[in-house]
Parts: C-alpha cells; sequence; structure tokens
C-alpha cells in the first residue's frame, strides 16, 4: 500500500483569521507539505491541475519537479492531468521530463476536470469530452511505446514520424492512474489499458464508488490483464484530526462550512456520514480507512486531502505528523493483514522495469532515433497485442 496526500491548490480565507494566503505562499507551503510528507513516512504526494481562481496549479509538473528535487523517496504525481484540454504531445514530453528529472519516482492522475469553461480556454469543446479523452489517450499511449509515430485523428493535427522526447525513462512510461468522480466510461478505458483506476470517493457514497470499482475489475479481467482482484485501484479521502474527536469537530467546522467545493451545503455531519471525510480522533480515522477494503476490496494507494479549506499552514503540517506517527503505521499493518497473494503491490518505476527487462538495466534511448524507422519493430514494449472489441484502441473510432 501507498499512502500519500492530494491536493488541489485552493487559495481559500482563513474563516477563524481572515487572512488569505498569496499565490506565492500557497506554492512555497505546497513544497514545504511533500517535504514533511517525506519526513512523516508518507510515500505521494499528487498536485492537481486548474486554471482557474480560486486555484493556482496550473502547471503542476513545475511543481513537482521542484518537490522531487527536494526529496529522496517520494513518489510525485498529479491529482487530476487534463487529458481533454492539454494536447497529449506536450503532456508526452512533460510527464517523460519530469520522470527523468525525479528518477522514476513519478506518475501522473488523467481525468477531465470539473471545470466547465476550462474547455473553451484551450480551444476545445465540453460537449466532446469523453471523446477527447479516449482519443488524447491513446496517442499519449502510442507516444510512450513507439520511439515513431505516425498519427491521425480529430481533435489535432496529424503527427507523421514524430519522436516525444525525452524518451521514457529505462524504456518504462510513467504509470498512468485514471480518476474519475462519476463516470463509467473512465473506469473502462484505465480497464482497457491495464491501468490504475482512482476513485476520487471525497463527495458521493460509497455505494456510488462501488458501483465504478466493480465494473473497472471486471472489465480489466475481461481485456486479460488478470483478474479482478489483480486490478490497482486508488481511493481519495479526507480526515482533521485532533487527540479529541470533540476539538477535532470545534476546530475544523468553520473551515467546512466556508469551503469553496462544499461549503454552505450539507451539515459536516452529513457530509462526513455520506463520504468518508472523516473528522474526529486518529483511532477514528483508523477504524474509518481499515474498513475501506470491505467496501472496495484490497487496493494500492490511499490518498488524503488536508491542505484546503483555508487550514493553516502550521495546521497542515501537525495533521501530517498525526497522519505518519499516528494513523498510517496502523493502516499499513491493518490492510496488510491477510491480503491475498494475487493482490498486487502499488505501483513503482523500479518495480516495473524489474517486470519488463528483469534484472538488466533498463532500455536507453537511442540518439537520434526519429530518422523515419520505427525502433520500437520487436521490442518487449512495444504495442504487440492491442485488445480488440473496444472503442479504446484507434484514434479513428472517435468520431473521425
Amino acid at each position: 500500500m501507498q499512502f500519500g496526500l492530494m491536493s488541489v491548490s485552493d487559495i481559500t480565507e482563513d474563516p477563524t483569521t481572515g487572512h488569505t494566503p498569496s499565490e506565492a505562499e500557497k506554492i512555497q507551503a505546497a513544497i514545504t507539505i511533500a517535504r514533511h510528507a517525506e519526513d512523516a513516512g508518507l510515500d505521494v504526494f499528487a498536485l492537481g491541475e486548474h486554471h482557474n481562481p480560486p486555484f493556482w496549479s496550473s502547471s503542476p509538473t513545475t511543481t513537482l519537479a521542484a518537490i522531487a528535487a527536494q526529496t529522496e523517496r517520494l513518489i510525485v504525481s498529479t491529482a487530476t492531468t487534463l487529458i481533454t484540454t492539454n494536447d497529449p504531445v506536450k503532456i508526452a514530453e512533460d510527464y517523460a521530463m519530469l520522470q527523468h528529472v525525479a528518477g522514476g519516482r513519478a506518475d501522473l492522475m488523467l481525468g477531465r476536470g470539473n471545470t466547465g469553461p476550462v474547455y473553451p480556454w484551450f480551444g476545445q469543446d465540453i460537449r466532446q469530452g469523453l471523446p477527447l479523452a479516449i482519443e488524447n489517450y491513446n496517442l499519449l499511449h502510442r507516444l510512450w511505446r513507439e520511439d515513431v509515430v505516425d498519427w491521425e485523428g480529430k481533435f489535432r493535427s496529424p503527427l507523421q514520424g514524430f519522436t516525444s522526447t525525452p524518451r521514457p525513462l529505462d524504456g518504462v512510461p510513467p504509470f498512468v492512474w485514471h480518476g474519475s468522480i462519476r463516470t463509467p466510461e473512465i473506469a473502462e478505458q484505465a480497464a482497457y489499458y491495464g491501468d490504475g483506476f482512482f476513485a476520487n470517493s471525497i463527495f458521493w457514497p460509497a455505494e456510488h464508488y462501488q458501483r465504478l470499482i466493480t465494473l473497472y475489475r471486471q472489465r480489466y479481467a475481461h481485456y486479460g490483464h488478470g483478474a479482478p482482484e489483480e486490478a490497482i485501484v486508488g481511493l481519495g479521502g479526507q480526515v482533521f484530526m485532533r487527540t479529541n474527536s470533540q476539538d477535532a469537530v470545534r476546530e475544523f467546522r468553520p473551515y467546512f462550512d466556508n469551503a469553496p467545493v462544499y461549503g454552505h451545503g450539507p451539515s459536516l455531519e452529513d457530509f462526513s456520514e455520506m463520504t468518508p471525510l472523516t473528522v474526529g480522533s486518529p483511532q477514528q480515522v483508523i477504524d474509518r480507512y481499515a474498513g475501506m477494503r470491505d467496501l472496495f476490496g484490497d487496493y494500492q494507494r490511499q490518498l488524503f486531502l488536508i491542505d484546503h479549506a483555508g487550514l493553516p499552514l502550521k495546521t497542515v503540517l501537525e495533521q501530517i505528523d498525526i497522519l505518519g506517527a499516528e494513523v498510517v503505521p496502523v493502516l499499513r499493518r491493518e490492510l496488510q493483514k491477510d491480503r491475498p497473494v494475487a493482490v498486487p503491490d502499488a505501483p513503482t518505476h523500479r518495480a516495473r522495469v524489474r517486470a519488463v527487462f528483469g534484472d538488466g538495466p533498463g532500455r536507453q534511448a537511442r540518439p537520434g532515433a526519429n530518422r523515419g524507422d520505427n525502433l520500437t519493430a520487436g521490442s518487449p514494449y512495444q504495442d504487440a497485442a492491442t485488445p480488440t472489441g473496444s472503442s479504446f484502441g484507434t484514434a479513428a473510432s472517435v468520431g473521425r
């Protein structure tokens, strides 16, 4: 199991002091939080992508590269990379570069985002959201696995003899999670490619995400990637803790009530009952999240949202200390108990390189690869066996 933090990068007034931090303060705070997460024994720091106030993280790879340079073992990831409005060529380049900078400690979570106006800002039509997600990821998948790509689709100009640079580190692309709040087609897409599925379960009841995860597991097996229990699942969550649960509720309530994502809606108590939000003692958090396996099966990654809603940096760091000292060590033990042998570990770059190349070194990109010859022919990481019978395999199937 991997445990970590995810940040939505909101800039929100602290309702208890009236202070609203600047963009500069929040950007530096994110780097501090990520370093502190590693010091506390957490495994992952994931950062969202947004292009509108009150969020600051329009270029997550820049921030994640800075974090990677200041940490030693922390996996840096995204809590959403917009597959619909980013050019897949630029995603391929940026995240391969991040992978190199981080020494392999990088992956990404793809999603469509939750801000409708972002589509026209980047020249796209929100009504084409799903076809964009399908076509763009098909191209991204190929760019990381074929040294020379000829491609034509509906939503961008064709490519002829194109090589994305740098090539993935050791010949193995970054691991991809497909994140979704509500869309079964995204679970299907993750299953088709044998990628991870991340249920960002911070808003809706568990029953909704059970349906999505069950669909993903079934389709993962359908496409021949392994048994349903071998599928790679991640979950989102939210916590706020103090030694005494009453203190936690009293301290967190004004932040909850004024949060931009759920403030002025359901009460703290109702929202906590409907979603994984747990406000209370460390033991209450342990009890709640140890039970996630009963709801969703064995899974690989648990991310917590804690640096939002105007919470000051000092409080966020205190929450990380509680997670690292009192909660995560117990959850690691509890979620490992009676874990079936067939359930895979969370993906890491080193393990994925070993799966392809054994104990030998990974493949190094050849200088000047883009010379019109497809260098992936016969290589162990070529798309040699693309599943059939699905709309996810070709750009031509997406409205062309």
